[in-house]
């Protein structure tokens, strides 16, 4: 392979031939990168959909199609190519728009020659570690891992947290798959320490008024926590995953219970006042729930959502 061939490629697009120039001047004086120019975003779609750049650097301010527009146009087609903005005065509050709809980082034009090349450096770095991580996710065959918790409601959030990472990791959902993931473990999780190891029913736990994460030392929960056999008890949680699904199962080592909701629960008030609405959530967010025959272990399973990843 030969030397220009390693060299990542710097898409330039700007519809003013002196500033299209000025920033790839300031690039190649970096012998590993190899620029190429379009006058416009339309025109760089073209190119894009011939060759893709390792970065795209374009105006905010364009004819045909904005910086805005392309942003969000090769977020949607090429997710993994990084889009770099060139902002003049007075567009400060569109490039935040721009950043919030997927581009990597901007540099105002007044500081090009300070800022562009190493920006563009940077953002090269990241995206080649971000490539290395998609080519090793690719090569998972399958990954388990244990916790075993303590009876501690402040330690759910970030637990919740930590498995969360295993589905954006995967890439098996969008941003609101995530976060209905993390719902669902928050509830399997709560339910495990309330109605679980501490063996709390529902209405105990209003008719105490206690937060699970804002303990005051005189609510149940807490009180519970200091009792035995209820200290002892701890939460065990098994992940195991591919990278076409994850696998929760979380088990406490309270008696258990016999899970009655029906599978698509239509009345909402019936449902809350019998307690059910973490078991619904989480049928409703998860692709399958199972309980075992003495319903203190849940099993979770999350499947990648279709037409995750876009063209390559």
């Amino acid at each position: 392979m030969s030397a220009t061939e390693t060299r990542a490629v710097v898409l330039v697009v700007d519809d003013a031939a002196i500033d299209r120039r000025l920033a790839g001047g300031l690039l190649e004086k970096n012998p590993g990168l190899r620029v190429e120019y379009a006058e416009h975003g339309q025109a760089a779609l073209i190119q894009m959909s011939r060759r893709l750049p390792d970065v795209v650097v374009c105006d905010l301010q364009m004819p045909e199609m904005d910086g805005l527009e392309l942003v969000e146009e090769i977020r949607n087609r090429w997710s993994l190519v990084p889009v770099i903005l060139m902002t003049a005065h007075g567009s400060e509050e569109i490039a935040v728009q721009a950043l919030k709809r997927g581009a990597a980082s901007y540099v105002p034009k007044s500081s090009l020659s300070r800022d562009l090349l190493d920006t563009v450096e940077n953002v090269l770095a990241v995206a080649r570690a971000d490539r290395r991580s998609e080519q090793l996710r690719d090569c998972l065959v399958s990954s388990e891992t244990v916790f075993e918790l303590p009876s501690d409601p402040q330690l759910i959030p970030a637990l919740v947290d930590y498995l969360q990472e295993y589905v954006v990791w995967l890439e098996l959902c969008d941003e609101t798959g995530r976060v209905r993931v993390g719902i669902a473990l928050e509830e399997a999780l709560n339910n495990a320490l309330v109605h679980g190891n501490l063996e709390l029913t529902n209405e105990q736990l209003r008719e105490s008024g206690g937060s699970l994460l804002e303990a005051d030392g005189d609510d149940l929960v807490t009180q519970r926590r200091g009792m035995s056999p209820y200290r002892e008890r701890k939460i065990f949680v098994q992940v195991r995953f591919n990278a076409d699904e994850i696998e929760y199962v979380i088990r406490d080592q309270g008696p258990g219970f016999e899970p009655d909701l029906p599978d698509e629960p239509t009345d909402l008030v019936k449902v809350e006042r019998e307690g059910g609405r973490g078991l619904m959530l989480m049928r409703t967010f998860m692709d399958e729930v199972s309980f075992s025959a003495t319903g203190n272990e849940v099993r979770l399973l999350k499947r990648r959502e279709p037409q995750r990843r876009g063209p390559s």
